[in-house]
């Protein structure tokens, strides 16, 4: 990997008022608004969710001394987004990158449209809109100069930071037409660059902008906010999902020093949503005396109907459920009929376990509850959302709320539910109006956190006479997301179907998935890549498999599985989302699928010859409207332990805009892929969570991961492709690629999750 010298633009949080005051003093401000999907088809990254106007209002500001400040509305959270997003503006602006500045948005759906960051989606849903909003304003500062050169526009252009008209070899910053812009009308249409005059797209060279302030501990996270006259506070919440205070004594909190009062917090009964736990918070002066108030409170809990959720038995009934038939969500050919009569049944069940974000930085955030009106700071994925529930818990209008995004210290989607934000609004008024800083705990965030769901999966493949597979059944049964939001929800929604269960790529004539019924006893949310993990696990894994059973290599077999280049409309295999894009723009694209497993196999060197004890394992996945492939390498020693001497990943993701970003967030795919497979297991015991830090709950660290990460981009052939997602992908087929590698290794096939426990055992 080759790494530049990154550019580092000057960095600054500012507030909506100040932002807007200083931009109005004679600079430039530009809006863009985003146009109707439907009128975006032609365009690279422009397919909107369900067709729907994203009414998206992201500023450009030019300053008198030429600053430009670029206004990010999507949260930072490791990922890259507050460099990407500016980055894009900028090319188009033809801005020097050193005179950059980059401002946070608030929270404000109205002004800013969604700015849920999540779903691989920020830079493929703005990445047109982005270009036009720098090329509209390189064309109001061509304009100004014109006009005060007295030329045509035509004959102007900008280079670097400045107007240039060659004809009389004059030049003039960007600052010093600033105003004169500013009284310009924005264009409709406005002319973009061709690709090969980009500077900073596609280039890789841009470092991630807030990387030395987090490397130097100057980056400002949720917890580490900071206001006058704050109080801080620690929430004891129910041990169960739906359980409630029966009773509480705070006489022994009240005695430590620093606690100031004790508060209960109503329970938000299940389907909870993003409603905030209940029990019972202590507010304190200081964190650790909450912490030590809230280890000396006495309560009685009622546990609710949640309180025998076992993980021992509830995988059982799970795999009960799997040997049934369940509903159908997708019936091609005669399953049923082509597996009676196969000339040889392959079959296998895999089991992924609960999972948790568990982001470096746990939930926090501060709010301050005043004058009928309520301000946050908080490292939330969704500040919308934020400002949505405060204004409901609250009782306020949601224009009385100011929701100002921090930077996130990891969120893997468990920070996109601002029920943390709503305890510390909810503190702050009833300590009459004081600033309240609401901390979660490691502890905290792994017992009473959004969970990545528990699932069982069936696999049944027939096979003709001749070798052929001509019958695949899929039986996936999980708790939905969906049973946050409704009652009694057994069976995955639309948006799970489409993570690899109904939308496989494979050329088999009968195909049927069903989901049998799982019932919810816990708070089941969003975790990065979400349900493509478990069924990429299942389907990948399970094609090595019968490869093996056929005496074939699985790479050639998983392409052949895959069958000739074709294009799939997702909607004919029913997926009615489509990872919230066009299926006529982003049809399944089984080429690119072919190419990112060619890609792999040749980085990684498949085939090569092993030495004993070392094995090689294979897989690929379509999410995100992305495409990977994963060749990972393990180790065996002669006391079961496995080490993963190199992992090799390839994506098309079609063009890339920040290469150093994707390489980046596909490097980090698949340490959180490691850890997925080999070490994280989330379990429950009379209800509660069993595991409680970073000892119980594993994640990678150094000698756990791979010794070798080698990243392979496969290039776009040109900017009219659409943009895949970059985020998530990278996660899902990291796990049966090293099911497959251990396989190889030693002979033992593990389908259960993690495989390190499976191991030992």
């Amino acid at each position: 990997m080759t790494y530049h010298r990154p550019l580092r633009p000057a960095i600054r949080n500012v507030s909506r008022r100040n932002f807007l005051a200083g931009a109005g003093a004679g600079s430039l401000v530009l809006s863009v608004g985003l146009p109707v999907w439907a009128q975006e088809k032609k365009f690279a990254g422009a397919g909107m969710p369900n067709g729907l106007r994203e009414d998206v209002k992201i500023f450009v500001a030019i300053a008198d001394d030429g600053t430009v400040t670029i206004t990010c509305h999507r949260s930072e959270m490791g990922q890259g987004i507050r460099t990407s997003l500016p980055m894009v503006v900028a090319d188009e602006l033809e801005a020097d990158w050193a005179k950059v500045k980059v401002a946070q948005a608030p929270g404000d759906e109205a002004r800013f449209g969604n700015q849920d960051t999540d779903g691989s989606r920020s830079m493929r849903h703005h990445f047109m809109t982005l270009r036009r909003m720098g090329a509209a304003a390189r064309a109001m500062l061509i304009q100004a100069a014109a006009t005060s050169w007295g030329v045509p526009a035509q004959q102007v252009e900008a280079v670097n930071h400045e107007l240039v008209h060659r004809a009389s070899n004059r030049k003039i910053g960007y600052g010093a037409v600033a105003k004169a812009a500013a009284a310009l009308p924005v264009p409709g249409n406005v002319k973009l660059k061709d690709p090969a005059q980009f500077r900073y797209i596609g280039k890789g060279q841009i470092g991630l902008i807030d990387g030395m302030d987090i490397t130097t501990g100057r980056a400002g996270f949720g917890i580490d906010t900071r206001l006058d006259g704050m109080l801080y506070a620690v929430v004891a919440r129910p041990p169960v999902y739906g359980g409630k205070v029966a009773s509480f004594d705070a006489a022994e909190a009240m005695k430590v020093k620093g606690v100031l009062k004790v508060v209960q917090l109503d329970t938000t009964p299940p389907p909870s949503e993003f409603g905030p736990l209940g029990g019972v918070a202590v507010v304190a002066s200081n964190t650790w005396a909450a912490i030590k108030g809230r280890e000396a409170l006495k309560i009685t809990w009622d546990n609710g109907a949640n309180a025998a959720y076992s993980s021992d038995s509830y995988k059982a009934a799970l795999e009960a459920s799997v040997r049934k038939p369940g509903k159908v969500v997708r019936n091609q050919g005669d399953a049923e009929a082509a597996l009676a009569s196969a000339a040889k049944r392959i079959e296998a069940e895999y089991y992924v376990p609960h999972l948790a974000q568990a982001p470096m930085e746990p939930p926090a955030a501060v709010v301050r509850v005043r004058d009928g009106a309520c301000e946050a700071w908080a490292c939330t994925q969704s500040p919308q959302a934020a400002r949505i529930r405060l204004a409901k818990f609250l009782g306020i209008p949601a224009e009385k709320v100011t929701v100002h995004v921090t930077m996130l210290g990891g969120g893997f989607g468990r920070k996109s539910k601002p029920d943390y934000v709503v305890e510390a609004g909810l503190l702050s008024k009833a300590m009459d109006g004081a600033p309240v800083k609401v901390t979660w705990t490691r502890e905290d965030d792994l017992r009473n956190g959004f969970l990545h769901t528990v699932t069982m999966q069936r696999l049944e493949a027939g096979l003709d006479a001749s070798g052929k597979l001509v019958a695949w059944r899929h039986r996936s049964a999980f708790p939905s997301i969906a049973s946050l939001f409704a009652p009694n929800v057994k069976v995955p929604f639309a948006i799970e179907l489409g993570m690899g269960l109904v939308n496989l790529p494979f050329d088999i004539p009968n195909i049927r998935a069903e989901t049998p019924e799982a019932e919810s006893h816990a708070r089941i949310g969003w975790y990065r890549s979400v349900a493509n993990i478990q069924h990429a696990f299942a389907i990948q894994s399970f094609v090595t498999e019968i490869a093996q059973a056929l005496g074939k290599d699985p790479k050639d077999y998983l392409l052949e599985l895959i069958g000739p280049a074709r294009k799939i409309n997702p909607t004919s295999v029913g997926d009615v989302w489509n990872h919230g894009e066009d299926p006529a723009v982003y049809q399944i694209d089984t080429g690119r699928l072919r190419g990112v497993i060619e890609a792999v196999a040749k980085g990684a060197n498949w085939g090569r010859s092993m030495a004993k004890g070392h094995g090689l394992g294979i897989a690929a996945h379509y999410s995100f409207v992305s495409y990977i492939a994963v060749v990972a390498e393990v180790q065996a020693d002669d006391k079961g332990g496995i080490s993963i001497p190199r992992i090799d990943i390839a994506i098309d993701c079609g063009p890339q805009i920040n290469p150093e970003r994707i390489r980046a967030q596909m490097e980090g795919g698949v340490i959180m892929g490691v850890s997925n497979a080999m070490l994280s297991e989330l379990t429950f015991k009379d209800g509660r969570v069993v595991q409680s830090n970073y000892d119980g709950y594993e994640v990678a660290r150094m000698d756990s991961a791979p010794r070798e990460v080698h990243v392979h981009l496969v290039p776009a052939s040109d900017y009219t492709l659409p943009l895949g997602g970059v985020g998530e992908p990278g996660v899902p087929p990291v796990g049966p690629a090293l099911a497959n590698a251990i396989a190889a290794a030693t002979g033992k096939r593990i389908r259960q999750l993690p495989m390190r426990r499976r191991l030992a055992g």
